[in-house]
Order: C-alpha cells, then structure tokens, then sequence
C-alpha cells in the first residue's frame, strides 16, 4: 500500500492603505483567475522562507513576515489533491511590483470591491480582515 500525504504550499497577504494584494494566475488550476500569492514549500525550505520566496517570485516584493494568518487544510481546498497551505501576513521591505513566474499579473484591490478569488482564498481573505479590525 502506498502512504499518501498532503502536499504543502506557503502564501502571503500584504494589506496596505486599505489594499489587499492579489495575483493573475498564469497557469492550471483556476488560469486568469485572482488569488493571494503563494506556491509550493520546497523539500528542505522553511515554511515562512517559502512564503516570502513565492511572493517575491510572483510579485517582484522583497516582504518580512509579521504574523501567521492561519492553516487551511480543508481535504476539497484545491483541485489538484489534498494541499495545506500556511498563510502568512506580510510586510514590503523593497522591490518593485510586477506579475512574473507563476502571476501574469499583480496589483493591489480595495479591500471592499475584490475580484472573484480562487482555491478558498475568500474565506482567508475573511479571516485576515476579521484580524485587522
């Protein structure tokens, strides 16, 4: 018999000025729709080096983590099997914003008119503005 575990994958959220940052996902899953920016861990990355890794992969944002949001590990979260995420709060140190890797493109939205989000990034999105309050 073969031992299945999930998969895990780190993701960040950066708030600024009343702003949530999103990607364009370039590629399946869920290709041009919105969502946090975020990937896969690598085999011996830290969690929190992950998140700060992917983001800046995808939006070209140099980020310090402030708090971990939370763990999302709902078996149905994403289409491609069992992925647990850790979902960090981040803060921008430096760089320049841009959509690249895995993002055709990355900007921030009003917290109050968001696009339509994939994987369960609605939910994350909730919870980190329930947070902020």
């Amino acid at each position: 018999m073969k031992y299945k575990s999930p998969k895990l994958t780190a993701d960040g959220a950066i708030i600024k000025n009343g702003e949530i940052l999103l990607i364009k996902r370039k590629n399946n899953p869920f290709k041009g729709k919105w969502a946090l920016p975020g990937g896969f861990v690598e085999y011996g990355e830290k969690v929190e080096d992950a998140a700060v890794r992917e983001v800046l992969e995808e939006t070209g944002l140099k980020t310090k983590i402030i708090d971990l949001v939370g763990i999302y590990s709902d078996p149905n979260r994403d289409p491609r099997g069992h992925i647990v995420t850790a979902v960090y709060l981040l803060e921008i140190k430096g760089g320049i914003l841009k959509g690249s890797d895995d993002a055709e493109e990355a900007r921030f939205f009003n917290i109050k008119k968001l696009p339509e989000t994939c994987f369960d990034h609605n939910i994350i999105i909730k919870d980190i503005l329930r947070r902020k309050k």
